[in-house]
C-alpha cells in the first residue's frame, strides 16, 4: 500500500494550515455511511492545505467511491481553484482521492 494509506501518516482534520502535501484520515468509524460528514470535514482539509500542494482525502468505503457524492461537492466549493484525481482503493475498503490547490 502507499504512503497514503491511514497507516503511513493520515491526520485528522486540524485547523492548522499545511505547508506541504498531506493526507487526512476520513475513514474512521464516524465517517462510515456519513457521506455529509465526509464531504465537511474534505472541504475544511482543503481549505487548510496551501496553493501548490496537494491533500489526500483517504475515505470509508461504507461510504462509497467517492465520484458519488465527494467530487460534486468539492468541485462547487473550490471550482477552478482545484483539480481531482481518484488515487486507489485501499485494501482495507476505503478509498482515496488526490485534491490539488492551484491558487
Amino acid at each position: 500500500m502507499s504512503e497514503t494509506s491511514h497507516e503511513h501518516g493520515a491526520e485528522t482534520v486540524t485547523e492548522e494550515m499545511h505547508d506541504g502535501s498531506w493526507s487526512v484520515n476520513l475513514e474512521t468509524p464516524e465517517y462510515a455511511g456519513d457521506a455529509d460528514r465526509v464531504v465537511e470535514d474534505a472541504v475544511r482539509a482543503v481549505e487548510h492545505t496551501r496553493p501548490g500542494f496537494h491533500v489526500n482525502l483517504v475515505t470509508h468505503g461504507d461510504t462509497g467511491h467517492p465520484e458519488t457524492y465527494l467530487y460534486d461537492a468539492i468541485d462547487e466549493a473550490f471550482g477552478d481553484t482545484v483539480s481531482h484525481e481518484f488515487v486507489e482503493q485501499c485494501g482495507c475498503g476505503g478509498y482515496v482521492t488526490r485534491v490539488h490547490r492551484n491558487e
